[in-house]
């Protein structure tokens, strides 16, 4: 139990607040105790539907790399290739990169970061 005390008045947690109930709260959602900021993030991104192609060009223009994951999408195959399509266009407009990893995955940079497409042997 000395960690999370410890944990906890590091955080400026009082002794009213459980370090769960901290870790639980929404405010809490996007600190990360064990990591400094970075400039840049490597983010997972669900394609559920056409929508989600602005989260993810809003992240490209923030210079976060995309990892994107295309299984919701791949049960309608012309609206995946659509939406993926877009996304290119999108990528290449700015600069960026973007290459699939798996059949599940996509992979988007933003401007100014390439993928090396090609394997080394």
């Amino acid at each position: 139990m000395g960690v999370f005390k410890d944990l906890g008045k590091a955080l400026g947690i009082s002794k009213d607040m459980d370090i769960e109930d901290f870790m639980n709260a929404a405010e809490a959602e996007d600190v990360d105790v064990l990591h400094k900021a970075a400039d840049f993030y490597v983010k997972p991104i669900s394609l559920q539907s056409e929508a989600d192609t602005s989260i993810v060009e809003d992240e490209l223009k923030q210079k976060n790399i995309i990892l994107l994951n295309i299984t919701p999408l791949a049960r309608n195959p012309a609206k995946l290739k659509q939406v993926v399509n877009q996304l290119r266009g999108f990528a290449l407009g700015i600069n960026g990169d973007i290459a699939r990893i798996d059949e599940d995955k996509i992979l988007l940079t933003p401007s100014n970061v390439k993928i090396v497409k090609r394997k080394r042997t």
